[in-house]
């Protein structure tokens, strides 16, 4: 009987031993950091990217669309604490943010108030009524529970359509009265002033988000999401906890809703329709659900393709092609589907999964 020598395995060199991996890990918590401080000065470039946007960086056109980036990657953020972080899958989170943008726009076109006054009252109102609508249909469970979410949002649509009291527009929608406005805050010159208001609530969102999921009840939360019935053996009320998140989620929905009306001017009734509750669904699984970034991430550029693909599929380029491939082109949701399918295939888990999933091919190259 012969005797097998086994070779132990290399030893694993500690990261702190790492000069380079200890300086990455050392600087990591400081590149949130880093990347809010570019983005606030990224007015005062000059960059032009031909293709990429239609003028310079600090052009107004440019940045109003990365004003709406911002507001539909936190709004994006918000609805991730319900879907990826609870696993509740609503279909009427659209309502809050509705709320939000028609809100604001009533208090200040039809009652004359000042755009604090409103922004605060339109906050509380959308976050109570996310607790009202939360308080029942948090009584159903699974897809029970998304079509009675679904419902609350299409009777609210409806209210908009039909220019409920007099006070929505209609169709037609309601623009928003800039005479009640502060004067930084209205004009194309100020345009800056409205991304700098875009970011700083998607900082808002984030570090909400990040708060909640690191204390002991996101743990609670996450511990919904994998297995509902071990929280209630455990002695937690479940449906309390997920009220909290429902009613959060709504008001940082409506708070979004409050910015996105000062940078379009307007209210539409778009914004009310269950589509959009599906497009932050895409966002969040576009970009990774339950994930710190990857959210943001995913509201950012499904936004930004919507805007975009539709100069593209306009443009003389696609025009010029034969007619199976210049007509599905000139459709910007055939494109935005076909990227959603793609990436959800390539990176089940999103944007976020991008760097594991990159890291060991290119380590197998070198």
């Amino acid at each position: 009987m012969t005797n097998s020598v086994v070779d132990a395995p290399p030893a694993q060199v500690p990261d702190e031993l790492t000069p380079g991996r200890s300086r990455w890990h050392g600087l990591r918590p400081y590149l949130p950091l880093v990347a809010l401080v570019v983005a606030a000065i990224l007015p005062y470039s000059t960059l032009n990217l031909p293709g990429v946007f239609e003028g310079p960086l600090n052009s107004p056109g440019t940045l109003q669309l990365l004003a709406i980036c911002l507001v539909f990657g936190g709004l994006a953020a918000g609805y991730d604490l319900l879907f990826g972080r609870t696993g509740m899958l609503s279909f009427g989170h659209a309502l809050y943010f509705a709320a939000g943008v028609y809100g604001t726009d009533i208090l200040v076109t039809k009652a004359g108030l000042p755009l604090w006054q409103a922004a605060v009252l339109t906050v509380i109102g959308g976050t109570t009524l996310a607790a009202l609508l939360g308080a029942v249909a948090l009584r159903t469970v699974g897809i029970a529970f998304a079509m009675v979410t679904l419902a609350f949002a299409q009777v609210g649509a409806i209210l908009v359509a039909r220019d409920f009291g007099g006070l929505t527009g209609g169709e037609e929608g309601l623009p928003l009265d800039v005479s009640g406005l502060p004067a930084a805050l209205v004009g194309v010159t100020n345009t800056v002033n409205l991304y700098w208001l875009a970011l700083a609530y998607l900082a808002m969102v984030v570090l909400v988000v990040h708060r909640v999921s690191a204390s002991p009840t996101g743990r609670v939360l996450a511990g919904l999401r994998d297995d509902e019935r071990r929280i209630g053996v455990l002695g937690l009320d479940p449906y309390r906890f997920k009220l909290v998140a429902f009613t959060l989620a709504g008001g940082l929905a409506s708070a979004g809703g409050v910015v996105y009306v000062l940078i379009v001017g307007g209210a539409s009734p778009h914004i009310t329709s269950s589509e959009l509750t599906l497009s932050l669904l895409v966002m969040v699984v576009l970009g990774g659900p339950g994930t710190r970034w990857g959210p943001v991430l995913g509201g950012v550029l499904y936004m930004y393709l919507d805007h975009r693909l539709t100069a593209f599929g306009s443009s003389d380029a696609v025009n010029s092609l034969p007619a199976f491939l210049s007509h599905p082109l000139s459709q910007p949701l055939f494109v935005l589907g076909t990227v959603f399918i793609l990436a959800v295939y390539f990176f089940p888990g999103g944007l976020a999964s991008l760097r594991s999933r990159v890291t060991p091919l290119l380590k197998a190259l070198h």
